[in-house]
């Protein structure tokens, strides 16, 4: 199997999946891996969920566990690019080689799976070719983001040795449920006997997770009672702070920007101390591992005239994580903001955070196998309605090189919103401006 064969099958499988309400919906994954040979208990992992910030908090763990030597795998998603950005090793995405291979390989244990259920989906698949992956790497550990919710996401059959729900909002709320209460009780529905579960949840949703934790035999580890955060000077495209637990102090520079991700960061550090001995980081290794983070797509600047900053949005808590921040960091500049959003999603709420900016907006599309952006029209009349100044252009490429040429040299454009749009301009970005606009 070539990568493009690979490629076109993964495609295929889009569309291919049984409803995420389905109570037995686990079933089919456990039988999956089952044909593998249970490629996912054959290393230690450490399972991160929650609404906002897990696919952070799962880097920030695994560069800390690279930077202490430890073989780590990262799978995470949605990803912005290519497929193969979900399966990482010491912080480098699997090879299109490798990953053929590793499909093709799996083939006789997708048949098996189809002949009992049905062909396993898209996400089922991706998430087990990095189980795979991550056994045929002999990694020392893997950190595993949780797909949606935690109950019954195919990432609940692994046996981690910490779990984490960073914290709990509004989305998906077709799978979920309709308030955070409901939200909270899937997502802490990863609770393990004998596992700690840390959390940075608010209430009530800290309540909820703490009970279930408790019911499920986990011990509770709340961040905002074990760790506190302190400022530092700051660099101008980074952050300066340090986390204090009842064990060390880490004294942190991240080259990344969002006041968001030092909350990230402690629930990151909180969850690395539950972990046995011998796969504990130094502070020195968590110090060191976190200096060094690249974390795409989450509020990543390139300085320029004007700059721009690459951040998915796509829920009503991460918009409003997103807007905050964008207020703190730039606090004299007007922000042109190109937005697009996906069907799924509350468009009036993951609109309205960036209401509050001085900022204009267009309003965009995107074309994605499987999935359908709100009209951009659509998203014009909700912002018309609040009173904003906006335009809808439905090409995003369009879109960006509009709002470029029309921004001050001293404003600053945000790509937000869907994954998808995101990635499409962060990659035209990248191939046709460069990594020399990145600071």
């Amino acid at each position: 199997m070539t990568y493009r064969e690979a490629n076109d099958y993964m495609l295929s499988t889009i569309n291919e999946s049984l409803s995420r309400r389905q109570p037995h919906r686990l079933d089919r994954m456990r039988a999956f891996l089952q044909h593998l040979g249970d490629p996912h208990l054959r290393y230690p992992t450490i399972h991160v969920g929650g609404t906002s910030g897990k696919g952070s908090t799962a880097t920030m763990i695994a560069a800390a566990l690279a930077a202490a030597g430890k073989r780590t795998g990262l799978h995470t998603k949605p990803h912005l690019t290519s497929m193969l950005e979900r399966t990482r090793v010491d912080g480098r995405t699997i090879e299109e080689e490798t990953f053929a291979e590793l499909l093709a390989e799996m083939q006789p244990a997708i048949a098996a799976t189809t002949a009992e259920f049905e062909r396993p989906s898209y996400y089922e698949t991706l998430l087990a070719l990095s189980f795979l992956a991550f056994e045929r790497a002999n990694v020392d550990v893997a950190v595993i983001e949780v797909g949606i919710g935690g109950t019954l996401d195919g990432t609940n059959l692994i046996r981690p040795e910490v779990s984490i729900v960073t914290n709990v909002g509004l989305d998906h709320t077709d799978v979920l449920g309709d308030t955070v209460e409901e939200i909270a009780r899937d997502k802490a529905g990863i609770a393990k006997a004998g596992t700690p579960l840390v959390s940075d949840a608010r209430e009530p949703a800290r309540s909820i997770i703490a009970e279930i934790a408790r019911d499920a035999g986990a011990t509770f580890v709340p961040v905002c009672e074990v760790a506190t955060i302190s400022a530092r000077p700051s660099e101008m495209y980074g952050q300066s702070f340090a986390v204090t637990t009842e064990s060390a102090t880490y004294e942190l520079t991240l080259p990344v920007l969002g006041r968001f991700q030092q909350r990230n960061a402690a629930t990151a550090i909180v969850a690395l101390e539950q972990l046995r001995s011998e796969l504990r980081p130094s502070v020195e290794a968590v110090e060191r591992g976190l200096g060094g983070l690249i974390i795409p797509g989450r509020m990543e600047f390139f300085p320029g005239f004007p700059g721009i900053i690459f951040d998915v949005a796509h829920n009503p808590d991460k918009a409003a994580g997103l807007a905050e921040s964008l207020a703190q960091t730039f606090p004299e500049c007007r922000f042109a903001c190109i937005i697009a959003v996906g069907e799924s999603k509350d468009a009036v709420e993951v609109l309205r955070p960036f209401f509050d900016l001085s900022a204009s907006f267009i309003f965009t599309s995107f074309d994605a196998p499987g999935r359908v952006a709100v009209s951009p029209v659509r998203l014009l009349n909700i912002a018309e309605r609040a009173g904003q100044s906006a335009r809808a252009i439905a090409d995003p490429i369009e879109a960006l090189s509009v709002a470029r040429r029309n921004a001050d040299a001293s404003a600053i454009v945000v790509v937000t919103g869907s994954t998808f749009v995101v990635g499409t301009l962060r990659e035209w970005w990248l191939t046709n401006v460069g990594e020399r606009a990145r600071n």
